[in-house]
């Protein structure tokens, strides 16, 4: 029977944090990893990069059923005291319009580091442990493992959530939460790939565009962001695809209709719009409506956007009604598509749902149903946006946490 003042499942970047946070507060500290090795997803992150945080930081940048909650947390270890930490332990950043990276550009530099001070600070870890119980007797709880047990004083679950399940995600840390009477909001994929109606859309793949779109729920605006959009096969893709897919699939879970309105022309207002079109017909008169779009979109978006029209290609633009103009100005401002569906937790890059938060201590991530019982990173309902947000709710919940638990 091994005993440790405290025990961490999960050695993911909040569960390497926590461990970090809770030695350098001189806990006897061990971690317990259910894959052969830690840190899968760190690899994964900003294409291999690693956006470990961003220098802009706003409460719409955090989603969660109790919005705020995450505020307190991150105000305690904030993104000037992350940036700190990782200067102190080898990582010198750079900053890409507020988007940090180290500055090797490697994620594998950031696990280094993080596993050098694991090892420094002298954390045991220990791969390929499958927790199946944890138990809580007087002020002890017991982890049961396929192999042999692990007492502890303090347990810090930061097990991930069901996103990118190849990393190690496997959603175990909600089995474990609902074990001690948790609530589990329902993970859901977000920042993930939405599927939308529409045969065209096999026409469209691969095309990329500056596009705003904006979500449409039950007939409501809900939620808008404007990038470069990648057209597929089948559906939309891309970081503004992210950013709103969180809603898009929270909506189509709970069966409502959902829609996008795509903006092809996002850094011009309608009546500007309206201005242009009328000046590049005036200067090409000569020209048929496939031609009059050339330099304009991409072509294999023209053909699309003038049948949305219900036009023909072969229309002499000079022959325009106000009418039809009127329509080809709506589907090129305005182009409306269903969603239906989204792709898998395999695709994800997080999860929305979780832990519910309103069982949390918001200044120690405690749970207040079981005293020593703490949760960190994306177990817990919430999830970033696009741009090093989730990485850093990892690293600040993880820090806290540590911290928290080592205090105790």
């Amino acid at each position: 029977m091994n005993h440790s003042e405290i025990i961490i499942i999960g050695a993911g970047a909040s569960g390497m944090m926590a461990a970090i946070s809770a030695a350098r507060n001189h806990a006897k500290v061990m971690i317990l990893e259910h894959t052969d090795r830690f840190g899968k997803k760190i690899l994964a992150t900003g294409n291999g990069r690693c956006n470990l945080t961003n220098m802009i930081q706003d409460t719409s940048c955090y989603r969660s059923n109790n919005i705020g909650f995450q505020n307190s947390i991150l105000e305690q270890f904030d993104v000037n005291t992350t940036l700190k930490l990782f200067d102190e332990i080898g990582i010198c950043v750079k900053n890409k319009n507020g988007y940090i990276y180290p500055n090797s550009e490697q994620a594998s530099s950031v696990l280094d580091v993080l596993r050098m001070e694991l090892e420094h600070l002298k954390v045991k870890v220990i791969c390929n442990v499958n927790v199946n119980q944890i138990k809580k007797t007087g002020n002890s709880f017991c982890i049961h493992t396929d192999f042999q047990n692990y007492n502890c004083n303090r347990v810090i679950i930061a097990t991930g959530s069901k996103a990118s399940p190849k990393t190690g995600s496997d959603g175990s840390g909600y089995t474990l939460a609902k074990s001690f009477g948790h609530c589990v909001i329902k993970p859901l994929p977000a920042l993930v790939q939405l599927k939308c109606e529409g045969d065209f859309f096999k026409k469209l793949a691969g095309v990329r565009c500056e596009a705003r779109l904006n979500l449409i729920v039950e007939g409501q605006e809900n939620v808008r962001d404007k990038g470069e959009v990648q057209l597929t096969d089948y559906g939309i893709s891309g970081i503004p695809t992210f950013q709103i897919s969180r809603f898009a699939v929270r909506a189509l879970d709970a069966k409502k209709e959902v829609k996008v309105a795509i903006d092809f022309m996002p850094d011009i207002e309608l009546e500007a719009f309206r201005v242009l079109l009328k000046n590049r017909i005036q200067n090409s008169s000569y020209k048929n409506l496939e031609q009059l779009f050339i330099g304009l979109f991409n072509n294999k978006l023209i053909s699309v956007l003038i049948k949305k029209a219900n036009l023909s290609g072969h229309l002499l633009c000079s022959n325009l009604t106000d009418k039809q103009m009127h329509s080809l100005e709506e589907c090129i401002k305005n182009f409306k598509v269903t969603v239906t569906g989204f792709h898998s937790f395999d695709s994800a890059q997080v999860c929305s749902g979780g832990v519910d938060t309103t069982e949390l201590s918001s200044t120690t991530l405690e749970s207040l149903k079981v005293p020593g019982l703490y949760f960190a990173g994306e177990v817990v309902d919430i999830d970033g946006i696009c741009g090093g947000y989730n990485l850093q709710w990892a690293w600040s919940s993880g820090y806290v946490a540590g911290q928290s638990a080592s205090n105790n």
